[in-house]
């Protein structure tokens, strides 16, 4: 064996990996092998769900990892198609027998990279202390057993659930123009259809499954999102939606072929969902989202909590039935009276809705807004350090709380995940290492990118001169 794929370690959610650097079919043997031994201990005979998306390989490694997993006697149902990671994950927290979920994807990555996401049982993510015992039990020579499993349907009635969310009848009597692109990903032709169903006249982009993604990430943000941005123009369209590799994550296209950033896409979800839905609640964000969230959320009479960054924190938040919204940095969604996990179909229906119901434009939609909350220019800059230099820095961060950044007196310094100022008009700046790798994230956000990048350019001399 390539000694590189001999110990396998797990991220956040699961174990990624290049496919010229691990991530083969041996290894997710022994991750599923490791996976059936903690659950089958857990819940005897429960059921576990597996999905997969439109990677290299794939459908054949979920079909593997599904029969290694139900040669432990766990009940194993796996979906007949590729099939969007919520879409596993509404499927698990609907069945009282479900016990936990297995994607093969590696959601926005790019092609050379595969993954193996671990679900809990009502589809959020594991504990950390969930993975590191699997992680522990990950053996170099995995059971040669196989069990039988169940291929079945994962998809119509998480769609069916989906539909019913929203407000149908207005979206027929529109019958809004629409732009998607699925990236060739796992929501390739779902969404589609969904919209279709419900009176949306739909133009689809990226429609072939290819296992190169057609030269793209499969991640919703410029460039990749160019050529959306394009067609909406060309074919007059109301509005473009983009879902990221396993449909977890979506963006919104103006009419005027204009990618809405978070700052201002979630706020007007965030309206819809209370104006239209009549929800009321807790808004989560992490530390790293525009203050335009929390301006919204205040205006609409919501409460924010901040947390540090990474879904798991939001998740458990979500379990306070208070939550009526969780959104990480670069517009993740989570609506938990839906699913306690992020679901960009969601995010394009609510959208769709939203737009229906305003009988406005999209860019009118968000003018209006901004002119109400204002506007915040926000930027990330990364800082590459060498390992040592980076872990030096670590052990002198929590001791760093800086009297000035830019000039400017923060009104409140916090270490909660890393070192966070904020100031007295909304603005802030972040300085968090990577848990991952030897990288100092740097994030800023203030009324003009004249003070941000101020901003921005202090907090990284900060850094370089931390160690």
């Amino acid at each position: 064996m390539d000694r590189r794929s001999d110990i396998i370690r797990f991220g956040v959610d699961g174990w990624k990996a290049r496919f010229d650097d691990g991530f083969d079919a041996e290894g997710v043997a022994r991750v599923a092998d490791a996976l059936g031994l903690v659950w089958a201990d857990a819940a005897p005979g429960g059921t576990i769900y597996v999905g997969y998306d439109t990677r290299h390989n794939a459908r054949e490694l979920a079909l593997l990892a599904a029969g290694v997993i139900a040669s432990y006697g766990l009940v194993v149902k796996v979906s007949e198609g590729p099939c969007p990671t919520p879409a596993v994950a509404w499927c698990c927290s609907r069945d009282e027998s479900a016990y936990g979920a297995v994607v093969i994807t590696a959601s926005e990555l790019s092609c050379e990279y595969g993954g193996l996401l671990v679900r809990g049982r009502d589809g959020g993510p594991v504990p950390r202390s969930f993975l590191d015992q699997v992680e522990q039990a990950v053996s170099l020579a995995p059971t040669a057993s196989r069990g039988a499993f169940e291929e079945c349907d994962l998809i119509s009635a998480y769609l069916a659930d989906l539909a019913s969310f929203v407000d149908g009848e207005s979206i027929a009597r529109r019958r809004p123009r629409v732009v998607v692109d699925a990236m060739c990903g796992a929501g390739t032709a779902h969404l589609a259809k969904l919209l279709r169903d419900l009176g949306c006249e739909v133009t689809e982009m990226h429609v072939e499954p290819r296992e190169d993604f057609g030269g793209i990430h499969p991640d919703p943000r410029d460039p990749w999102a160019d050529a959306c941005e394009q067609a909406v123009i060309a074919r007059e369209a109301d509005m473009g939606l983009l879902l990221d590799g396993d449909a977890d994550r979506a963006s919104v296209v103006n009419e005027k072929g204009e990618l809405l950033p978070a700052r201002v896409l979630v706020p007007m979800l965030l309206g819809n969902l209370v104006m239209s839905h009549g929800a009321r609640g807790r808004v989560v964000t992490t530390l790293t989202c525009s203050a335009c969230i929390g301006r919204e959320a205040s205006r609409l009479g919501c409460e924010t909590t901040q947390v540090p960054v990474g879904f798991s924190r939001i998740y458990r938040e979500t379990l306070d039935a208070d939550v009526v919204m969780g959104v990480e940095e670069y517009g993740g969604v989570c609506v938990p009276s839906h699913l306690r996990e992020r679901d960009g179909l969601l995010v394009c229906l609510l959208a769709v809705e939203m737009l229906v119901r305003s009988g406005k434009t999209v860019s009118t939609m968000a003018s209006e807004l901004e002119g109400i909350i204002g506007t915040m220019s926000y930027a990330r800059r990364d800082i590459r350090l060498e390992p040592a230099a980076s872990q030096a820095f670590r052990n002198v961060l929590p001791g760093l709380n800086p009297g000035t950044l830019a000039g400017r007196v923060p009104v409140e310094v916090s270490h909660a995940d890393g070192l966070r100022a904020q100031f007295d008009d909304d603005a802030w700046v972040l300085i968090r290492p990577s848990r991952t790798s030897p990288v100092v994230r740097v994030y800023a956000e203030a009324a003009d990118a004249r003070d941000r990048d101020e901003l921005l350019s202090a907090a990284c001399a900060l850094v370089k001169s931390g160690f």
